[in-house]
């Protein structure tokens, strides 16, 4: 329901939204208290005061019940703070930010010898559309002789999901280390993904899933709430395979996660918040697990403009590359804003390059080698990527 909605409920109930039938309606009623004032022409001054003393503070509450006060007392329109008293009602609090923590592999040129890494190591990744995200160490480590390649802890420097990037995307010293060559966030590296404050389309799902959740069985939306609790799921990315995969009773939750997927170690959080610590029903057998992927090897044919210089060919190749990977889902959707990948669901190439050509002036044409995906109960994935300009 929308705002214009409000306001046609109100003029349905009699109540003038306009200054023209508050006018009107304030001459009715002067008249009917017998007035015997005669010079109500729009001219008048005394008259004009009179009707924007009573027109003008009428508008203002009318404008606050029908934008404010009337859209903020539904799940579906409510915002901010009042959403948050509504999800209370329910007994969901809006999910807080974090950052995202992870392991990254530090590689010295020789393993002969100790070396010494102290904590507070910064590590960024390029720039994604202008964006930089840093990583900073969070202990001291030290490589023992014979050690070549050692992994340390770190987390974002700030909140926010934008840092749950690919592997391979933080492999940049801003100070460099002497003996140390090599810095990169590897497979697997993520052990609990970053979040931003969880907006207000995600918690309104939330809310709008207790209502089916708040029974004595343990429905799809009973355990949907309990896996969207954690950071970085989102409510709208839990798919569940029915069927007893495992057998009698058994069935599997597959997560989507909004960038890079988390390390095992979280997804073991999560099942034994259910499994082990008895937050499933009797004979339960729910298993979560990472949303399965599919791997494709993406070409692309680029023409760009012949005005663009050697220099900006060369960015707009690495940019438009950067955007590719953002649609299958390796950064954020801080920096770009692609269609993105989903299970279920048909992958447009021709979408992504009308896309490509929205977000990048420079491009003349392109083709893609490509056809498009077509997803059960998988996420499709990157192998390899070739933007190539002929």
């Amino acid at each position: 329901m929308s705002d214009i909605d409000f306001k046609q409920a109100l003029a349905d109930a009699g109540i003038p939204i306009t200054e023209d039938g508050l006018r009107k309606a304030w001459e009715k009623e002067v008249a009917a208290q017998g007035s015997k004032m005669s010079n109500t022409s729009a001219y008048s001054p005394f008259w004009r005061v009179i009707t924007a003393l009573v027109t003008k503070p009428v508008m203002w509450l009318l404008s606050f019940l029908s934008d404010t006060i009337l859209p903020n007392f539904f799940v579906k329109t409510a915002r901010d703070k009042w959403l948050d008293l509504l999800a209370w009602a329910v007994d969901i609090e809006r999910k807080g930010a974090t950052k995202a923590q992870g392991m990254l592999l530090f590689t010295r040129d020789i393993a002969g010898g100790v070396l010494q890494l102290p904590a507070g190591i910064q590590v960024q990744s390029a720039p994604i559309n202008g964006h930089v995200y840093q990583l900073v160490t969070t202990q001291a480590v030290t490589f023992a002789d014979g050690v070549l390649q050692l992994e340390v802890p770190a987390q974002a420097q700030d909140v926010g999901s934008g840092y749950n990037l690919a592997p391979g995307y933080y492999a940049i010293l801003p100070v460099p280390i002497p003996g140390i060559v090599q810095v990169v966030n590897d497979d697997g590296w993520l052990i609990a993904p970053g979040a931003d404050p969880e907006p207000d389309d995600q918690l309104r799902l939330r809310v709008r899933n207790q209502f089916s959740a708040v029974n004595q069985w343990h429905t799809d939306a009973v355990y949907r709430a309990m896996i969207s609790a954690f950071p970085g799921v989102r409510p709208d990315g839990v798919y569940f395979l029915h069927g007893a995969p495992r057998g009698p009773g058994s069935a599997n939750a597959y997560v989507l996660f909004e960038a890079d997927v988390p390390a095992a170690t979280y997804l073991e959080q999560i099942n034994a918040h259910i499994r082990d610590q008895g937050n499933h029903g009797h004979g339960d057998d729910l298993l979560v697990m990472v949303m399965p992927h599919t791997q494709h090897a993406l070409h692309l044919t680029l023409w760009p403009r012949s005005v663009l210089s050697t220099e900006q060919r060369a960015k707009l190749q690495d940019e438009v590359a950067l955007f590719i990977r953002a649609a299958f889902r390796e950064s954020g959707t801080g920096d770009y804003q692609p269609t993105l990948t989903y299970p279920q669901s048909r992958f447009s190439f021709s979408r992504l390059g009308e896309e490509l050509h929205q977000q990048f002036a420079g491009i003349d044409s392109l083709h893609f080698d490509n056809t498009d995906i077509v997803s059960e109960l998988t996420i499709p994935r990157i192998s390899s990527l070739q933007v190539v300009l002929p």
